[in-house]
C-alpha cells in the first residue's frame, strides 16, 4: 500500500496522520491511503467527481468525434 500524509485538499502535511481521518482508493499493494487534516476536507475530496473514458474508450480514441 502506498501511504500520503499530505491532504489533497490543502496540500498541507498531516503530522500523527493514524489520529487523522483516511481513504483507501484500489486495492491491494497499488493501493493508496490519503490521510487529510479534518472531515471537511476529506468529505470534500469524496465529493469531487471523476471522469471516467467509459466503456467505448478504444472507440473513442479511434474516433475522437
Amino acid at each position: 500500500m502506498i501511504i500520503s500524509t499530505t491532504d489533497p485538499i490543502t496540500l498541507v502535511d498531516v503530522p500523527n496522520p493514524e489520529t487523522h481521518p483516511f481513504v483507501v482508493e484500489g486495492e491491494g499493494e497499488n493501493a493508496l491511503k490519503i490521510y487529510f487534516e479534518n472531515e471537511d476536507n476529506k468529505n470534500t475530496y469524496l465529493g469531487i467527481e471523476v471522469e471516467y473514458p467509459g466503456e467505448d474508450f478504444e472507440t473513442n480514441l479511434d474516433n475522437p468525434i
